[in-house]
């Protein structure tokens, strides 16, 4: 395993060589950074144009000036890489820390969820092939794929911010909206279910009724206007996520994880409101932190209560089940937080942003008024890239899924007498997930790159903008920099891929060379 490592990071450095070679040499002969001033009338053009070339080292071949860039970069072995400076003479090292949090910040949670509604709707619908909930859910797919993101998110910036905007200064649903949405969730929820026609319309109709009496109840309580769990709504939720995630994980029949997963909501009931004092008055990352670690702790211990052998898959659920607990909590702190929030001279009633990912005229220094910013930020895009990146998954799970349905392990596993739940959790889903390994693992390094489109769009200023503006601007410095950082996350992504490849499959094996 060292030996493979290390024969692939040393290729990793020819590759990068080489490809940074070439593509300094192609950016430096394709631009000229001196046309804007050879075109000026300024009185001093010529000093500015010396100055430039000297600065630059416009003056020596593409060919040898990228060995001088080259040499700063060689600075890394002695902890002080440069990258040289900008256009504007600012380092180049700076605005891509300063890029990279935000890149992160706009892409990760949208790639987890993404990841996660994709592969969950695409092995489903492999599993219900040719059902109603097969072809609603390909209809989505291929639509979301094919459409561009830009539009996308001008419909979201038109609906989701400023009609939404509009919605929040009185709360109301219209009854048409609410007759549109209940009809919706009718359609989805008859084609997740299915079965006989009889079962279709009598799913369609309870659906569609409960869906209509709940937003009449969230409009008639200002409910939008003044957002909120509660001990009680989190109770609720919580039991479905312990019975949700105890089904996926071991099964409904293993009544110690199911008992561990409820005792675990229960726990969280209890402590609602001292959590609730601790968040409001310490409010920091570090008390976010230190209550994430007793709640995994708790999470441990609970199942030592109900079972004493098999432990392991019992602990991971109440883990998981704690997990989600925990969010509910942030999720209703956040709510509560919203209407001094949206009341603020610098959100004046119109939550939603459609550009930037801060307000930078909201006061500093309160936590969940800084926490709720940058959760609305990231509201539009976030929708955005989950929508597109989510349809690919979706189509790219299905038809793995049906490929190792098909395999003689599949069946031989149902003929031993395993439940359906087991052999597609334990054998189906980890054999899925091999092949779908690299494309979640390289796109992630892709996107790490920066959601460009996306970025212009919003105004981010993240990597995907610094490559815009290296591109516009003739900055090679700054154009060698994002490709130096964006190469390396793909090679590094590639690596991380096949080791994991190895960790998914004990039939493969990572042997260095003897």
């Amino acid at each position: 395993m060292i030996a493979y490592i290390s024969r692939r990071i040393a290729a990793m450095f020819v590759i990068l060589f080489g490809s940074s070679f070439l593509i300094y040499n192609a950016a430096a002969y394709a631009g000229d950074p001196t046309e804007g001033l050879r075109s000026s009338t300024n009185p001093q053009v010529h000093q500015k144009l010396i100055a430039l070339i000297r600065e630059l080292h416009l003056n020596v071949p593409p060919p040898a000036r990228y060995f001088i860039w080259l040499k700063g970069i060689g600075k890394v072995f002695t902890g002080h890489i440069d990258l040289g400076l900008t256009r504007d003479h600012s380092p180049v090292s700076t605005a891509i820390s300063n890029a990279i949090p935000i890149t992160i910040r706009l892409i990760l949670l949208s790639f987890i969820l993404a990841v996660i509604f994709g592969l969950g709707i695409g092995i489903v619908s492999a599993l219900r092939q040719y059902s109603r909930f097969d072809y609603a859910m390909t209809f989505f797919a291929f639509l979301m794929y094919s459409l561009p993101i830009f539009w996308v998110a001008v419909l979201l910036k038109e609906y989701l911010a400023i009609s939404f905007n509009n919605f929040l200064l009185n709360g109301k649903i219209a009854p048409l909206w609410i007759l549109s949405a209940s009809a919706v969730s009718g359609f989805f929820w008859a084609a997740v279910i299915s079965g006989s026609r009889k079962r279709v319309f009598s799913i369609f109709g309870f659906a569609t009724a409960a869906t209509a009496l709940f937003l009449t109840y969230l409009s008639l309580s200002k409910w939008f206007t003044h957002p909120g769990l509660g001990p009680i709504m989190m109770f609720i939720l919580g039991l479905g996520f312990a019975v949700a995630v105890t089904y996926l994980s071991t099964g409904i029949g293993n009544k110690a994880a199911l008992r561990s997963s409820v005792t675990v909501v229960v726990i969280g009931l209890v402590l609602y409101f001292p959590v609730e004092y601790f968040l409001k008055r310490y409010a920091n990352l570090l008390t976010i932190l230190i209550m994430a670690l007793i709640t995994v702790a708790i999470a441990t211990g609970v199942p030592y209560y109900f079972t004493k052998i098999d432990r392991r898959p019992v602990i991971r659920t109440s883990i998981i089940t704690s997990i989600f607990v925990g969010i509910l909590f942030i999720i209703d702190k956040l709510m509560k937080t919203w209407v001094p929030y949206i009341n603020t001279d610098a959100i004046h009633q119109r939550p939603i942003p459609t550009i930037s990912e801060a307000n930078s005229l909201l006061p500093s220094g309160n936590f969940w008024f800084s926490s709720l910013d940058t959760v609305v930020h990231l509201v539009l895009p976030t929708i955005a890239l989950i929508l597109i990146t989510m349809a690919g998954y979706v189509r790219y799970s299905r038809g793995t899924m049906l490929e190792v349905m098909n395999q003689d392990y599949i069946r031989t596993a149902r003929a031993k007498g395993l439940s359906e739940r087991t052999v597609i959790m334990r054998h189906a889903f980890r054999n899925t997930l091999i092949p779908i390994t690299t494309i979640l693992v390289v796109d992630f390094a892709s996107i790490m790159s920066g959601a460009i489109i996306t970025e212009n769009v919003f105004a981010w200023h993240g990597m995907g903008t610094l490559f815009n503006q290296a591109v516009h601007n003739q900055d090679l410095n700054l154009l060698m920099g994002v490709f130096l950082f964006t190469a390396s996350l793909v090679i590094l992504a590639n690596l991380a891929a096949d080791l994991l490849y190895s960790a998914l499959d004990p039939r493969i094996r990572v042997v260095g060379k003897k």
